[in-house]
């Protein structure tokens, strides 16, 4: 079992920075994929970056590309999620998730992950 808990959402600017962190317990997250999702009222759980199972891989969802940067420690117990140049349409809750089963080809579909956290809520806008 893993427990994921998400830390480091506000309410920002448009144009600023936050830095989510999701730290793991129970296990270390060696050899599951990790990522972090996001959630806006009304919309469907969206991907938006994460660790390949081996964490030599990482992915982007294309609204996200070149602005947000998917990162963990060396100890594998903490996920951080650097997020810059934000938008009014980055608002929403972001999860952290992680699946021992999910490849390469799904990592993006948040039906593939077996552990997630209760979500930190970001808000950007001016």
């Amino acid at each position: 079992q893993v427990q994921l808990v998400e830390s480091g959402g506000d309410m920002v600017q448009p144009g600023n920075s936050l830095r989510l962190s999701c730290a793991a317990s129970g296990r270390t997250l060696n050899g599951y994929a990790t990522a972090w999702f996001r959630q806006a009222p009304g919309k469907e759980r969206e991907f938006v970056a994460g660790y390949s199972r081996n964490g030599g891989y990482t992915y982007y969802g294309d609204s996200v590309k070149g602005r947000f940067t998917i990162s963990r420690d060396n100890g594998k117990t903490m996920v951080y999620l650097q997020m810059n140049s934000l938008k009014p349409e980055d608002t929403a809750v972001y999860y952290c998730a992680a699946g021992r089963g999910v490849i390469t080809s799904s990592i993006m579909n948040h039906r593939q992950y077996d552990f997630w956290g209760q979500g930190t809520q970001v808000t950007v806008s001016s």
